[in-house]
């Protein structure tokens, strides 16, 4: 008898239905590929070029064709055209446009303004899943209402914007069962416009959104207070009790004591595997908080409507490159210039993303219904499930296993079937359940809900 079904039996678990199983250890060599497929010089000249506009700001001139918002989002657009036209006509490109009314604030006119889309759609008719992947087109100085003055957004956000587009121009080389959306969102500096305009419109359209990726401010990797440098590293946030949570859902989360695992928490976990199997060397580090303190970004819309979102940012900002007039002050030099952003870094923080999106997208969709058995009391824990009704078959699921005190999952199980009978107490762990293909692409978690 092999050693592996020794210790099956020794759980308790049969050796037909289960195999306790260690995260997948070769990666996708596809994923692997795209990855590698990421341009640093790429990377460098896109920033170049968005720097090159002078300023983008939300109020700036939007006709001529070197300087201001509608010069750049046009620039995006080409650019997008570009990756399709490489790809065979893959990427659908646009620009939704929409117009904000003056509100007293930031706005002091209206403004039409438009978020520059590069869509991939899904090659499966019957996967409807839709991924998001953003970065802000706008940048700012010190006066956040200054639209004339030059601006060069070099890492806020244009390391987002950049990262978005070698995204898309590598990606859309591939296919994948489920549609994937690139976007520059307009707007963030002046209040999250874009991304609330996007987040509206898949609300009122019904999308299937399983993930939003915002990225922002994630290309620089020396700090300003401490001034350090960390370039291993990259911060991901996630909401822990969702904005839309109803009364019910409430009383479940009390009961169950499941403020850290909403659909965001455990998709930030999901980013740091992708992030340690496919970007050797690099981190994600989770941070258990909507946004920085006290602080939001373009996902935060996302989340408000009810949608799993999560915000990427380097370890350490530099607040004397970030919404500064440019100029020079006691020797220390201001202002958001490509200068002072680290390449490599961005590459890397870039490639976090890829992993990321390729994964869930080439992913069966996530197990329905999923319930942990209450009426039994016994210090065994029994759950069941219902088969995606969307896209593929699974290959089979991974039940996860935490205990409560564990920030990460720590035990997988796998299993064919769509309910399992574990010898661990419910009351001392966590879990969750996850589909997965042959290729080892597992979706999102999903926790168990009581049911009878």
């Amino acid at each position: 008898m092999r050693r592996s079904t020794l210790l099956l039996l020794s759980l308790g678990l049969s050796a037909t239905a289960f195999a306790q199983t260690k995260p997948t250890a070769t990666p996708d060599p596809l994923i692997t590929k795209m990855v590698q497929d990421i341009s640093e010089k790429n990377l460098r000249e896109d920033i170049d070029k968005l720097v090159s506009f002078g300023t983008r700001h939300t109020l700036s001139d939007t006709k001529s064709k070197k300087r201001g918002i509608g010069a750049s989002r046009n620039w995006v657009e080409n650019e997008f055209k570009k990756y399709s036209k490489a790809s065979g006509g893959r990427l659908k490109v646009e620009q939704d446009t929409f117009t904000v009314k003056p509100d007293g604030r930031r706005i002091d006119r209206p403004v039409v303004m438009a978020n520059v889309m590069a869509t991939l759609p899904g090659t499966d008719p019957t996967d409807k899943r839709i991924f998001i992947v953003s970065g802000h087109i706008d940048s700012r100085v010190t006066d956040v209402m200054n639209a004339t003055a030059d601006a060069p957004g070099a890492n806020d956000d244009g390391s987002g914007t950049v990262a978005v587009m070698e995204l898309a121009r590598v990606m859309s080389q591939q296919q994948f069962p489920a549609t994937i959306i690139f976007v520059a969102v307009q707007g963030e500096e002046q209040g999250l416009y874009g991304s609330t305009h996007l987040a509206k419109r898949a609300k009122k359209e019904g999308w299937n959104l399983v993930a939003m990726l915002n990225n922002d401010i994630m290309g620089n990797s020396s700090g300003h207070d401490p001034e350090i440098k960390d370039d291993k590293r990259l911060r991901v946030f996630s909401e822990g009790v969702p904005a839309t949570e109803t009364a019910d859902e409430a009383r479940v989360r009390r009961t169950l004591s499941s403020e850290n695992d909403s659909p965001s928490r455990n998709l930030a976990r999901y980013t740091r595997l992708a992030c340690q199997q496919y970007v050797p060397g690099h981190e994600v580090v989770l941070e258990y908080r909507p946004d920085r303190f006290l602080r939001g970004g373009d996902h935060t819309p996302f989340n408000q409507q009810g949608f799993t979102a999560v915000r990427f940012s380097e370890m350490n900002e530099d607040f004397r490159h970030q919404h500064q007039d440019l100029r020079t002050e006691s020797g220390t030099e201001y202002g958001d210039y490509a200068k002072f952003m680290d390449f490599p870094y961005l590459r890397r923080n870039t490639g976090v993303n890829l992993a990321t999106l390729a994964s869930l997208a080439l992913a069966p969709a996530a197990p329905e219904n999923v319930g942990v058995l209450t009426a039994n009391l016994t210090n065994r824990t029994e759950l069941k499930w219902e088969a995606p009704k969307m896209g593929e078959k699974p290959a089979g699921y991974y039940v996860l296993m935490r205990e409560t005190s564990a920030p990460e999952w720590q035990q997988k199980f796998f299993v064919t079937d769509t309910k399992a009978d574990l010898p661990h107490s419910k009351d001392n762990y966590i879990f969750g359940v996850v589909s997965v293909d042959a290729e080892g692409h597992e979706s999102l978690p999903v926790i168990p809900k009581p049911v009878r």
